[in-house]
């Protein structure tokens, strides 16, 4: 079934969130912009770099020309596009790229707020499927423009921008993979009943059981055989499959029921790309 997405309410929040990565751009020395993150192969400037990429995609630009056979991080087809750009930009100055990122953002910007509640709900393409809507779409982005602002944050060593807000936008997003995520992904053995507490300036429980498929749902009729506890942000880069070095990440990790399934869980959360 198709996700339907307030215009008015999501073009806030990927305008907050251009502004947010703006400002942390601006910011930034030369030497910063060469720290590698948390991405195979990316530093923070490839990071953004990728997401000026795919703006520019959106804005109607068509991608560049770049030699990338000398890399090998690439795992698929779809980052193998996703380089072309950040081959592209690899020579560009930090400053040259704020000012980017600036321009293209100004622009998609424009356009979105041009657009009408029924053009936000018209059908679109989207990385999580056909039949789904351009408001959907737009949700994704802003989670997508989260995570990799976040990717720079941690790169660099700069706490999280935990914004209520924008953390919730994510996490409506994360929540459609649950049933993935721990029938998939994680494998719990039929049976199982899942809670997750998240903690901090945006708390949320989500109940997952396993009757044939994992799904999300309102209540169990007996307690859950496998919980996990941690903050909400962590929660994000997990799910997001972020791998932060020099992160305290299993130290933040509460796992209760059967441990070792829920030890199993906890190292199983990816589900993007």
């Amino acid at each position: 079934m198709p996700t339907y997405v307030d215009h008015g309410a999501m073009v806030d929040l990927l305008r907050c969130e251009f502004s947010a990565v703006a400002d942390l751009a601006s910011g930034l020395t030369e030497r910063q912009w060469d720290e590698p993150s948390c991405l195979p192969g990316w530093t923070v400037h490839d990071v953004l770099g990728h997401m000026i990429g795919t703006e520019s995609m959106l804005a109607g630009e068509p991608p560049p020309t770049a030699d990338t056979s000398h890399l090998t991080h690439m795992v698929n087809p779809i980052a193998e596009a996703n380089e072309v750009w950040v081959e592209s930009m690899r020579p560009l100055s930090g400053h040259q790229m704020a000012d980017r990122w600036d321009a293209v953002t100004s622009r998609r910007l424009a356009t979105l707020e041009a657009m009408t509640q029924a053009e936000f709900d018209a059908p679109s393409w989207t990385p999580a499927g056909n039949d789904e809507t351009y408001g959907r779409f737009m949700r994704i982005r802003h989670f997508d423009c989260f995570m990799h602002e976040h990717d720079i944050r941690f790169g660099l060593g700069l706490p999280a921008r935990n914004d209520p807000a924008d953390l919730g936008s994510c996490l409506e997003e994360v929540a459609t993979g649950l049933g993935y995520i721990v029938g998939r992904k994680a494998g719990m053995p039929e049976g199982s009943r899942v809670r997750i507490d998240l903690t901090g300036p945006l708390t949320r429980t989500f109940l997952i059981e396993v009757e044939g498929r994992a799904r999300v749902v309102d209540s169990f009729d007996q307690p859950p055989t496998v919980g996990l506890e941690m903050p909400v942000a962590l929660f994000l880069r997990l799910t997001g499959g972020r791998d932060d070095r020099r992160s305290d990440a299993e130290d933040q990790v509460f796992c209760s029921g059967d441990g070792e399934l829920a030890r199993h869980l906890a190292r199983h959360l990816a589900f993007t790309i």
